[in-house]
């Protein structure tokens, strides 16, 4: 008489399985980017590694923000504001295509990862992950994300006594606020300015 064999099996899912994850922050999907339209400006999050130096280390984060400046503007990319936190960067930008997004950003990542690592001393990587990207597409949306974050860099100042993040030299009455690059999309340069969905940032300019 024939005996079946109880035999082991692979597959499937189990409890505990899997190669378990190095840190607790969400990774971003690496699943193909959507099209994205000129006219909608975006809000970028840019994410450092666990072992990165924090970036609002004097020294390390004056390194950030010359090479933020230095990148700020290239074909089809503009950086218009930003806010250096201990580990990611806030970014509000413009771009004319998917592809000049993909191009600015990756650019501008190796830019800053170069000067963390020179300013710090050290090798490797720094950022964690690919860029979180959302389009803005209301004057509201826009409105609220440059108030979180010319305010976030003001926060930060305030509670570690660093430089204000956010602004390029100017000499407008305004400068703590000025953008780096000038925007272009009318969501950016003029129709946040019109949506009264909640205050402005700290030291915007005049409505």
């Amino acid at each position: 008489m024939a005996t079946q064999l109880e035999l082991p099996t692979w597959g499937g899912k189990r409890a505990g399985a899997g190669r378990k994850r190095k840190s607790l922050l969400r990774r971003v999907s690496h699943q193909r980017r959507p099209e994205h339209a000129a006219r909608f400006p975006l809000h970028v999050v840019l994410r450092a590694r666990q072992e990165a130096p924090g970036l609002r280390r004097e020294q390390v984060f004056r390194a950030v923000r010359a090479a933020l400046v230095a990148g700020a503007a290239r074909a089809g990319f503009r950086l218009v504001h930003f806010s250096v936190q201990g580990n990611h960067l806030h970014l509000v930008v413009e771009a004319v295509d998917k592809l000049s997004l993909s191009r600015g950003m990756q650019g501008l990542a190796v830019r800053i990862a170069r000067a963390v690592n020179g300013a710090a001393d050290r090798r490797g990587r720094v950022f964690a992950d690919h860029y979180f990207a959302r389009e803005l597409k209301t004057p509201a949306e826009v409105r609220r994300a440059v108030r979180y974050v010319l305010d976030n860099s003001r926060l930060h100042r305030k509670r570690a006594g660093a430089r204000l993040s956010i602004e390029a030299p100017q000499t407008d009455a305004h400068a703590s606020a000025a953008p780096l690059v000038r925007p272009r999309t009318w969501l950016l340069s003029v129709g946040w300015l019109r949506s009264r969905a909640g205050p402005l940032p700290v030291n915007a300019w005049d409505t």
